[in-house]
């Protein structure tokens, strides 16, 4: 093996190079036309550009892929994870090619890939699953059967791919229909395949997974489990291992049912067989026939390099350990830095300003120390082409409370200025009692998240009126000279406008008046506060664990700046394409319903009416692509006898 082509992107595609260069293999990266200036292009060995921009025209082609491998002399392939990792076609492509797949046999792929399929051979093999339906006919009239034969609660998922898309939550039977078409329509989208499945839903389980690995000589043995229960939208944003709920028992059990399964289906290489545990006992989910995103955690665990694991496994080698040789020691936790805003909706943008956490990219940290695996720098170009995760922050120490607490500084520590993020968010969750505790579940956002946000909310405007000095004074205030008149300003932060006033003292040093409270003095600049303009009268602005966006709405009239929107017409919040509008003008609207659905890096979201009202009328249509702002729909008041 020679010379890898990646095929995948950002942080994965980092972070096979990384190994590869170190064992002495040079490697090919392929690019869109969005990635073409990416750090994995200009860290591989030779980079091929795959022309166009949407997935569907570059990393999912199959034959351009091939052909930058041929072009290039590549004599194996990696997938990364995501894209065709999973995708049993281009595995049996690479082969046929003459080329080495860094993955498991194109059968294996086949038989495990889909969901429905892992459970038929685990059912087979004595794994514990869930009861439900994942036959041929995928009718609605079928799954109605089949759901009420099964009962209440259950859950839609899509047969194929994974990342949490075509999954959806039924309590009731009514909302079946409703959710069999929205995970169809996000399953095909983001797989090309919209077979799904239903299966008894648990609401209080842990998200617990198994990491496997086989060699081509049948031995197969596990590394212990990650705990992936703190999710948004079924997507993992917190991961740890090991899981706070599994003892040595737990963990052989569990491990004897995931190396079953991988033998069953004649597995090479790396994979995960994804559990949900409820007490004592555990169902299979699915088994992902890949590198897992959470990976580190699992190397921080054992000091192995899992991507050298794969590479050597595909060179025919036997795996390095035995079941016996493998020690777990201390505690990691991963979290996923995603371009979010403060309501976990996806944004798109550019990095205009970075500055990471002290790390060593790519390897075992040593204990309490941090590693950050991303493909971030200043001038990045977040799109809508791509999924929202920017990079992972990983830290490994002798107790889980010693993760816990360097995972937050090192949150606070990193600075993206720019577009939102999920960064202080998540150092909420890690602190959160529940969290902390050990105690987190997989309902455990659905539960927590608004009154997480809350706190967010309070933290703010605690530090809006210094931070906002800060960004909108740091770029004008030069004068040495004090001035005895106090410049009145209006602040709008989330739609709310807050009046101070700001009286330069000289020196650079400025007096911030607030009515209720006593005058603050600050010296410019402040330390650990950062911000960075975003537009002519708009900051981003970051200070410790706190993140925040001001406009200076003090030129215009009072009583537009004072307005917070209402319900006079609803707009995009991020880039993204309509694939819904179920009103229709001149509809009564309650608060709550949805108006215009867009799917945004492979997701859906539905946008809805935040009061009661009348479409007055609609602005897009399906298939259209969106931008930040746009105004989608507006509304009037509305009618009589509409739903309150």
């Amino acid at each position: 093996m020679k010379k890898i082509l990646i095929a995948n992107r950002g942080e994965i595609a980092r972070r096979v190079i990384h190994t590869a260069h170190r064992m002495g293999i040079e490697t090919v990266a392929v690019y869109s036309d969005p990635d073409a200036n990416a750090l994995h292009v200009r860290e591989a060995t030779q980079a091929v550009a795959l022309g166009g921009a949407a997935s569907a025209d570059t990393y999912l082609r199959i034959d351009k892929l091939l052909a930058a491998a041929r072009a290039t002399g590549a004599n194996a392939v990696h997938p990364g994870y995501g894209f065709l990792s999973e995708n049993a076609e281009f595995a049996q492509a690479v082969v046929d090619a003459g080329l080495t797949w860094i993955g498991p046999p194109p059968a294996a792929i086949r038989a495990l890939g889909s969901k429905a399929g892992a459970k038929a051979l685990a059912v087979a093999y004595g794994v514990p699953c869930l009861p439900g339906y994942a036959g041929d006919d995928q009718s609605d009239e079928r799954f109605a059967v089949e759901a009420a034969r099964i009962g209440t609660p259950l859950m839609v998922k899509a047969v194929a791919g994974g990342g949490g898309r075509g999954m959806r939550l039924v309590t009731n039977l009514a909302q079946l229909p409703a959710a069999l078409a929205s995970a169809r329509s996000e399953a095909l989208a983001g797989f090309g395949c919209g077979d799904l499945l239903i299966e008894r839903a648990l609401l209080q389980p842990r998200h617990v997974e198994v990491q496997v690995f086989a060699d081509v000589h049948g031995a197969c043995i596990h590394l212990g489990e990650r705990d992936c229960s703190v999710q948004r939208r079924h997507q993992k944003i917190i991961e740890e291992a090991p899981s706070p709920a599994v003892d040595a028992a737990l963990r052989e059990r569990m491990g004897a049912c995931a190396v079953a399964l991988a033998q069953a289906a004649g597995y090479v290489g790396a994979g995960t067989v994804e559990f949900l545990l409820d007490g004592a006992e555990f169902f299979l989910m699915e088994m992902n026939t890949r590198l897992q995103v959470e990976h580190p955690v699992t190397e921080a665990l054992t000091g192995l390099d899992l991507v050298e694991w794969q590479i050597r496994v595909a060179r025919g080698e036997p795996l390095p350990l035995t079941q016996d040789e493998v020690h777990l020691q201390g505690h990691a936790i991963e979290v996923r830095l995603c371009a979010e805003d403060a309501h976990l909706r996806p944004h798109t943008g550019r990095v205009l300003q970075f500055s990471a956490p002290p790390a060593t990219a790519f390897e075992r940290a040593a204990p309490g120390a941090l590693r950050f695996d991303h493909a971030l720098e200043e001038g990045a170009e977040v799109t809508p082409h791509y999924d929202a995760m920017l990079g992972k922050l990983i830290v490994h120490a002798p107790t889980r409370a010693e993760a816990i607490s360097a995972l937050v500084r090192a949150l606070h520590s990193t600075r993206v200025l720019g577009l939102p993020t999920n960064r202080a968010f998540l150092a909420a969750c890690l602190q959160h009692p529940v969290f902390a505790s050990g105690q987190a579940l997989v309902p455990f956002l659905a539960e927590h998240a608004a009154d997480l946000q809350e706190l967010l909310l309070k933290s703010e405007l605690k530090a809006l009126s210094h931070c906002a000095v800060e960004a909108i004074f740091s770029s004008k205030f030069s004068s040495d000279l004090p001035c005895a008149l106090a410049r009145p300003m209006r602040l709008r932060h989330q739609g709310q406008v807050h009046s101070i006033a700001v009286r330069e003292l000289g020196g650079g040093r400025l007096q911030i008046e607030q009515a209720g409270a006593e005058p603050v003095t600050l010296q410019l600049p402040q330390r650990g506060v950062h911000c960075m303009a975003v537009g002519p009268r708009r900051w981003h602005w970051q200070s410790d664990g706190v993140d925040g966006w001001v406009e200076d709405a003090s030129w215009e009239p009072a009583t537009r700046a004072g307005a917070a929107g209402g319900a006079t017409e609803l707009r995009a919040p991020f880039n993204g394409k309509v694939v819904g509008l179920p009103v229709a003008a001149g509809q009564a609207l309650a608060a709550g319903d949805t108006v215009v659905i867009i799917e945004s890096m492979k997701l859906e979201h539905s946008l809805a009416s935040t009061a009661a009202a009348t479409v007055a009328e609609l602005l897009v249509a399906p298939g259209q692509q969106v931008s930040p702002g746009q105004v989608l729909a507006r509304f009037a008041p509305a009618t009589q006898g509409a739903p309150a």
